[in-house]
């Protein structure tokens, strides 16, 4: 046990400096859909469960948890995003337990926009054919636990954006730990860190342009090549516990707390109950 709060310990130390937000670079970075939830429990708790979550859908939000795999276990999610826009997520994530101790899983996002009109500053009404913008990421992850106390978990994700003629791909990791006590297993704690990765920069025949040769004395085009600007991926730093009131063997009322620190945006602070 002694060995368990000590490696506890300095897990907790090794994320503390990542700790902070910081609201002046908001808007800055790139790669969103990396903090959408596809998944329908974990997104009415407002992806607060860090401390609890558990199965494939943690593999979103913190992959330790994804040790509470029994066996073997598939998930598909299907969220409409604004309703209205007709922009949809689907989702499909898989655990497959590996050994006594640690548990495989493979998780893949995608973002489906639907068609969108094609206008130019010529024809602002449309041109009369579409685009659909491919944003997808594709995860890795493995978690181990220890003594049925204290689980880590690591997810290598790829992520890619791209319309017709522009792409951009990079890599993320996420790491987290929970730890489990109590008479009931009823206390729980977590910590996750998210999408810490490459920069990413879009990239393709989409930022070429056609152009006078800049010498002048004979007249030609010449086609040039636009640069475009890096961006960093969203990293979050989520901070959790949990307390289990078990009223009968067949109810549980949950109380959860949850701390959010972004490295583009405001601290976040809250709390909820689960009943079940």
């Amino acid at each position: 046990m002694r060995k368990i709060q000590v490696f506890f310990l300095m897990v907790c130390m090794g994320f503390q400096p990542v700790f902070g937000g910081n609201p002046d670079r908001q808007g800055e970075a790139g790669a969103y859909e990396l903090l959408l939830n596809p998944w329908a429990r974990s997104a009415g708790l407002h992806t607060m469960s860090t401390s609890m979550i558990s199965g494939v859908e943690s593999l979103r939000l913190n992959p330790a948890g994804l040790v509470r795999v029994p066996k073997t276990q598939v998930l598909i999610g299907h969220t409409r995003y604004l309703i209205g826009s007709g922009i949809n997520l689907n989702a499909v994530g898989l655990g497959q337990r590996i050994g006594e101790n640690g548990v495989f899983g493979l998780s893949l996002m995608a973002m489906d926009f639907g068609d969108i009109p094609i206008t130019t500053v010529s024809q602002p009404e449309g041109v009369g054919a579409n685009y659909s913008p491919s944003f997808f990421n594709l995860g890795l992850s493995y978690a181990h636990i220890f003594e049925n106390k204290v689980s880590v978990g690591f997810t290598l994700r790829a992520v890619s954006e791209s319309t017709t003629d522009l792409s951009a791909q990079g890599f993320a990791v996420d790491a987290g730990v929970q730890y489990v006590t109590g008479p009931k297993d009823n206390f729980k704690f977590g910590i996750s860190l998210r999408n810490v990765g490459t920069p990413m920069r879009f990239g393709g025949e989409g930022l070429s342009f056609r152009g006078q040769n800049p010498d002048g004395v004979i007249s030609y085009d010449l086609s040039y090549d636009q640069r475009a600007a890096t961006f960093e991926l969203p990293s979050v730093l989520n901070i959790g516990a949990s307390y289990d009131f078990r009223v009968n063997a067949r109810n549980r009322l949950t109380v959860l707390g949850n701390f959010t620190s972004n490295s583009f945006s405001r601290d976040a602070i809250g709390g909820g109950l689960e009943y079940a």
